[in-house]
């Protein structure tokens, strides 16, 4: 494999452990977020209103951040009924019609999610809640997600095409 395409990989690579790096983290956010809820309202009768939607963004925002570092690790559910008796290059190419169709999923979900954050941005979408919080930030994080979700899929079709030469990409 050329050079560019081995520096293309582990620079994608290193950047979906680091988002997912920081998206393992966000778990102790939303907890945090949800003990002083049920803290506040249960204990000191004082409801905050923005805590269950800030957790819900932030759950959100977990799986997003996640998807890429997910992919990298091979790590997603698969449903291994021929998978596991199939050779290295076996896997290989199921794997490399599998990031195809994934390749059009995640396009088609990018085009969706520019559009919605399109609209988002436009119109000043808000949920309508009491909090009344702006779309425009996860709806952005969603987008920039998706897109590395595509890098890392564009990366991991380059490492199975490397196995089908007899090549390793690191």
């Amino acid at each position: 494999m050329p050079e560019v395409i081995k520096t293309y990989v582990r620079w994608v690579d290193r950047v979906s452990d680091y988002v997912g790096f920081v998206a393992m983290y966000l778990i102790f956010l939303m907890i945090g977020i949800l003990l002083m809820d049920a803290i506040t309202r249960n204990v000191i009768d004082i409801p905050v209103h923005w805590a269950i939607e800030a957790a819900q963004f932030t759950l959100a925002a977990f799986y997003f951040m996640g998807g890429a570092k997910t992919l990298k690790d091979n790590n997603h559910v698969r449903m291994d009924l021929f998978y596991d008796n199939l050779s290295e290059t076996g896997k290989a190419r199921m794997d490399l019609i599998t990031m195809v169709c994934l390749l059009f999923y995640l396009s088609v979900l990018l085009f969706g999610s520019i559009s919605s954050l399109t609209y988002a941005i436009e119109t000043g979408e808000r949920r309508f809640s009491m909090w009344n919080p702006s779309m425009i930030p996860i709806k952005s994080l969603m987008v920039a997600c998706i897109m590395l979700m595509l890098l890392q899929t564009v990366s991991l079709i380059f490492k199975h095409w490397a196995t089908l030469r007899g090549e390793r990409i690191a």
